[in-house]
């Protein structure tokens, strides 16, 4: 991914782990679980824990931890992604709260039916985690399958919006 030369960030204690969260000029460009798969390199990066994006997207994040928000109200700058992926990250946004879809499903959505993997792919690389609902995507049969963040997390957060889960093995 390609990030944008004026990208800023700030840290965020939030309840399943600090978060890395980033922006550029155009709105809020990165959401990330420290030691999550894909992350970011904050090296080139300049600490700007004051962005008006940043400190909107922590209050919406409170908000939504809390209970009070189901969505999410911010500029978003999905421009780091290839043409594909942001196609994705947009059709993921579509995805009602406490509701899931499966991979298949949101391939035929969006009119690649056929590109199942390509989309898992895109799905795992969502820069913006929580705030565009990668979380809400589940495996073909149902199971909570492939999240960045890892699946405890994943778990949370659909159990926070009151999304069906899976039945665990035996039960």
């Amino acid at each position: 991914m390609k990030h944008d030369p004026l990208t800023v960030f700030t840290a965020w204690k939030g309840p399943l782990g600090t978060m890395t969260l980033a922006a550029t000029p155009r709105g809020l460009s990165g959401v990330w679980f420290d030691g999550q798969r894909h992350g970011p390199d904050t090296s080139a990066w300049r600490c700007d824990p004051a962005h008006p994006v940043l400190q909107a997207a922590i209050r919406q994040l409170d908000e939504y931890f809390a209970g009070q928000r189901t969505s999410f109200d911010l500029p978003l700058d999905l421009q780091a992604g290839t043409p594909f992926q942001q196609q994705v990250w947009q059709a993921l946004l579509g995805i009602a709260p406490g509701a899931t879809t499966s991979y298949g499903s949101l391939s035929a959505a969006i009119g690649k039916p056929a590109a199942v993997r390509a989309l898992g792919a895109a799905v795992g690389r969502n820069p913006v985690s929580i705030v565009v609902p990668c979380h809400r995507v589940l495996g073909a049969n149902g199971s909570l399958t492939g999240y960045a963040g890892g699946l405890e997390r994943k778990t949370a957060l659909l159990t926070l919006e009151g999304a069906a889960l899976p039945a665990a093995p035996g039960h």
